[in-house]
């Protein structure tokens, strides 16, 4: 049985092949880092170095994913994208949109992120923080954030409960959660039993009953 605490950290020794982003959310999560940078000669570097596997494991927890990142020197630099958590109101708040959104939650189910969801759960201006040990002290990213980001859009390609990770909340308290919001939503919308409707027993008032 998976821990709360395991399944709030999620750690992956291999990224998938390719460094460009291959849906359109991978794209956006991309796009999110790129606005940032003011130069698009440490951007190609970036993508170099993801694309030559100087990425090495890439651990993602709540708000944070981490990776050591292999430069130009011997020891690799710890490197983090910071991305916002959501508050548990506006985890309640997704949670019922999501989960009275059945083609959304099926979305969802099959590795994909609901067009719905997308404003909400897609790093927006100001959401995405890169940090790096390197000495770069240049305006953010810098070449090995890039580098990260360009790998975590390709686990966002495959595995969007990474960004939901990333946002608070791991993949199976979500469906968790989820699937008690269904169960609560269905039984409301039930129709109520013979034992569940107000009045009269069903045998009162059948002529030649008795108690």
């Amino acid at each position: 049985m998976i821990t709360a605490r395991e399944d709030r950290r999620r750690t992956f020794d291999t990224v998938p092949a390719g460094v460009e982003a291959t849906t359109w959310w991978g794209r956006a999560w991309v796009s999110a880092l790129e606005r940032l940078s003011r130069d698009s000669a440490r951007l190609a570097r970036g993508r170099g170095y993801a694309e030559d596997g100087h990425v090495d494991t890439v651990t993602v927890t709540p708000g944070r994913i981490v990776a050591y990142v292999r430069g130009s020197r011997p020891r690799p630099y710890r490197t983090e994208l910071a991305l916002t958590v959501f508050t548990d109101p506006e985890w309640t708040e997704l949670l019922q949109e999501l989960a009275a959104d059945p083609a959304g939650l099926a979305a969802l189910l099959e590795r994909e992120v609901p067009q719905g969801l997308a404003g909400r759960i897609l790093p927006g201006p100001g959401d995405l923080l890169p940090r790096c040990s390197c000495p770069d002290s240049g305006p953010a990213p810098c070449k090995h954030a890039a580098a990260l980001c360009y790998r975590t859009a390709r686990l966002l390609d495959t595995d969007p409960f990474v960004l939901l990770l990333l946002r608070g909340r791991g993949e199976r308290e979500l469906l968790d959660e989820l699937a008690r919001r269904n169960a609560a939503e269905a039984a409301r919308e039930r129709p109520p039993g013979p034992e569940e409707l107000p009045g009269t027993p069903a045998r009162a008032g059948v002529p030649g009953s008795s108690s």
